[in-house]
């Protein structure tokens, strides 16, 4: 069974990886499992879920700026590889590890 990476499209990339089984949240306080110091990035902008077979799933946890992804603003969606996932103004590139 294999996690998941997230790659920010930045210059000097952010990477997040996830295992099966685990729930991380991402945001710009040290309450959040990933810290993201970027503009309109919330205290704890969202949470990622995967599951025990291996599906990753995005929840926004009331974010004033929202999570997008794929350009939609969500409240909760499945994730897939080659999906594109913005927080704030990071954009992540979503692929299996």
């Amino acid at each position: 069974m294999t996690g998941w990476v997230l790659t920010s499209t930045d210059e000097t990339p952010v990477i997040l990886r996830i295992e099966p089984g685990s729930v991380k949240t991402i945001g710009r306080m040290a309450q959040a499992d990933f810290i993201l110091d970027a503009p309109l990035v919330s205290r704890v902008h969202c949470k990622l879920t995967v599951s025990r077979g291996g599906d990753l799933e995005v929840e926004d946890t009331g974010s004033t700026n929202g999570t997008l992804v794929n350009g939609q603003r969500i409240t909760r969606t499945p994730l897939k590889a080659g999906d594109s996932l913005t927080i704030g103004r990071v954009e992540f590139t979503v692929t299996r590890a």
